[in-house]
């Protein structure tokens, strides 16, 4: 007499089925894991080109970005490109409309001046708070940073002006040791990014960033916590002011 079969306990074919059924999502998932990573990876290449292009002026305030011109441009398909609007979206650099695509996010003077007020008193304080002596090291990296910056300068080389003075503020930045702080201050920073090109447009405005950044290394060496801050306040002015000026020969002033 047969032994009644266990209906939980599978057969081997079926037993089979299943090993196989186990397997198949698993190296699927793997093979959909290495495609996402694939997309997020080209997706923040195409962001920060497009975000360089933003920051250095090839891309002006309202400027639309056109998914299909960027896709040919990156050689890739329109959902790589609508994750790099995402994250420059999140960023605060372009903002998406609804039926009518994505634009370079339109900064009004109102804005503007929003921005730095806010960014004037955050950068001050860390300017307050710094812990004075500061180390010979730190000031070191200061001076290292501010000669790669003075040759970018020289050079007339806009893009590595800008990346060598946001190294150097972010060590500046870094010296008050509040995280909280430095992020907020980096979050303002990056609110900014589109307007700077405008005073890096001028000369004599890329001359008084340089010597700024001469002269606020020689308060942090000196411990002259009144001049640093000094320093650091008047440093913000010259890119609204220009960013303002552009905007209204543009656009007209705002009613």
């Amino acid at each position: 007499m047969k032994s009644p079969r266990n209906p939980d306990r599978p057969t081997k074919r079926r037993a089979a089925s299943l090993a196989k059924g186990r397997s198949t999502p698993a190296g699927a998932n793997r093979s959909r894991q290495k495609s996402h990573a694939a997309a997020a990876s080209l997706a923040n290449v195409i962001a920060a080109e497009l975000e360089e292009d933003i920051v250095l002026g090839r891309l002006g305030p309202r400027e639309r970005l056109v998914e299909q011109e960027i896709s040919q441009r990156f050689n890739t398909h329109r959902g790589d490109v609508r994750l790099a609007f995402f994250e420059l979206e999140k960023k605060g650099i372009i903002q998406r409309i609804p039926n009518r695509g994505a634009i370079v996010r339109d900064l009004t003077p109102d804005d503007v001046r929003e921005i730095y007020a806010v960014r004037e008193v955050l950068e001050t304080m860390a300017a307050r708070i710094i812990p004075f002596p500061v180390a010979p090291g730190d000031v070191e990296e200061l001076e290292r940073l501010q000669q790669g910056h003075s040759a970018a300068v020289d050079a007339g080389d806009l893009r590595s002006v800008f990346y060598s003075n946001l190294h150097f503020h972010r060590v500046l930045f870094g010296l008050c040791r509040n995280t909280c702080l430095i992020e907020t201050i980096e979050q303002c920073a990056r609110a900014a990014y589109g307007i700077r090109s405008y005073a890096n447009a001028f000369p004599e405005t890329l001359e008084r960033a340089r010597q700024d950044h001469i002269e606020m290394i020689d308060a942090l060496r000196g411990g002259h916590r009144a001049q640093l801050v000094a320093l650091t306040r008047r440093h913000l002015k010259p890119s609204p002011e220009a960013y303002i000026r552009a905007y209204e020969r543009r656009f007209g002033k705002p009613r």
